[in-house]
């Protein structure tokens, strides 16, 4: 099929890209000029594991271009819609114009017959609200929302574990499933429903996974006062079905550019709607999670005779999460910070991340290994759980520390191997 994508950022890209990788004949669509330059050219401009092959081979083939100009993408038979939809400066509310502008740019070009599928994380309600600006060109509107995990989002574009369409009539469902034709052929679950239910799947599904990490979270703070071990506490309720162990992985608590804004701008919706009752819960959920952070202050506190003075400390970790170099609204980068602040000398890492974490942060001292960042620490504190820093071995970071002190932010470590090896070691719950 001829596929446009509006958006060409992480989603946008990926969806691209992989959709180019299906065997359909894609346009990437964006405003940034450097951004499609780069990718124009094979080149991702963030990290993705499998992502610059997937550029690479789709540009080659020629099945996948991208361009600055809407009307490049005029004969499209199916546009889709994937810009971001950040939390608004003023509120928790997500803010939309990206989304608008998208939208008035198809409009604009868009041919009697073809379908625009939204993709973007947006308030309930949105999807009714842009149907009729899409009618009027003759097109229709159906929502698709994405469920990508970043470090495995070509695997979730690919092989969905599965497909949601909100539809105004089945019609438009038949030519979603054109396009995923591959996936649904491969058994993928396909649920097709209305234009709300569609927008609240992602955002629900959101809400509940930030809950659950919260929860975990909640119990690592009665862990620490009672004396228990918040992982033992996860594998045993982990094994009951009805809850499971995912997601159950007490620390630092979460980040990224999807479950912070997401659960903000759903508490938001729901204010607006007079259901915000509803979602109250998860004010406390959000709190819970950015409580986290500063108890990680407070140990690396602790650990040092009650001030983080005057004192190195090697940061591992900046990205939100393994497998990427995303820092928006980390964990890590913000620990990093809190601990600078307070006169710490840190010095961070990250396999991907210190571009991205210096564009942000831009005072803060980095380091391309571990070793280099370890040298002389009085502390080391593990926040982003890489392969790499899970596998440290302690008596080679203890050759090159100062103190041996090491806080766990993901409880990734071994304790009994760290603590045999001379460290003080620090969990959160543990």
């Amino acid at each position: 099929m001829r596929i446009s994508v509006f958006g060409c950022g992480y989603l946008g890209a990926v969806h691209a890209a992989s959709m180019a990788e299906l065997g359909h004949d894609v346009v990437g669509v964006d405003v940034d000029a450097a951004k499609i330059a780069a990718l124009g050219e094979g080149h991702a401009p963030f990290f993705e594991p499998g992502l610059p092959d997937l550029l690479e081979r789709g540009v080659r083939s020629r099945r996948l271009r991208f361009s600055t100009d809407p009307a490049d993408a005029a004969d499209a038979e199916v546009h889709f819609l994937a810009v971001g939809t950040p939390q608004s400066e003023e509120s928790g509310a997500a803010d939309l114009r990206y989304v608008d502008a998208a939208v008035e740019a198809i409009a604009a070009i868009v041919r009697p017959g073809a379908l625009v599928a939204g993709k973007s994380t947006v308030p309930v309600g949105t999807a009714a609200r842009l149907a009729p600006i899409l009618e009027a060109r003759g097109a229709k509107l159906a929502w698709n929302p994405e469920f990508l995990r970043e470090g495995f989002a070509i695997e979730d574009t690919l092989r969905p574990d599965r497909l949601v369409y909100g539809v105004s009539d089945d019609a438009d469902a038949a030519v979603l499933d054109e396009v995923y034709a591959t996936a649904i052929e491969a058994g993928t679950p396909r649920i097709v429903t209305d234009y709300a239910t569609a927008e609240l799947v992602k955002v629900s599904a959101n809400a509940f996974l930030a809950t659950k990490i919260s929860f975990i979270n909640a119990m690592a703070e009665i862990s620490e006062a009672t004396g228990a071990d918040v992982t033992s506490l996860a594998d045993a309720i982990g094994l009951d079905a009805r809850i499971g162990r995912r997601f159950l992985n007490a620390g630092v608590g979460f980040g990224g550019g999807c479950l912070p804004k997401d659960i903000r701008a759903f508490q938001a919706r729901a204010d607006e709607l007079g259901v915000g009752e509803s979602l109250h819960f998860l004010r406390e959920v959000d709190a819970i999670n950015l409580r986290r952070r500063q108890r990680v202050v407070d140990v690396a506190a602790e650990l040092l005779d009650g001030d983080v003075a005057g004192k190195r400390i090697a940061v591992l970790g900046l990205a939100f999460k393994p497998d990427s170099d995303d820092v928006r609204d980390s964990p890590a980068l913000d620990v990093a910070a809190r601990l600078s602040a307070l006169g710490a000398d840190v010095v961070a890492t990250d396999p991907e991340a210190i571009g991205p974490a210096l564009r942000r942060v831009a005072d803060l001292a980095t380091a391309p290994t571990v070793e280099e960042a370890a040298r002389d620490a009085d502390l080391v504190v593990l926040l982003t759980e890489w392969r790499e820093y899970r596998d440290l071995e302690p008596e080679r970071l203890g050759a090159v520390t100062r103190g041996r002190r090491i806080i766990d932010g993901r409880n990734v470590l071994q304790p009994q191997a760290w603590r045999n090896a001379g460290w003080e070691y620090r969990g959160l719950g543990r």
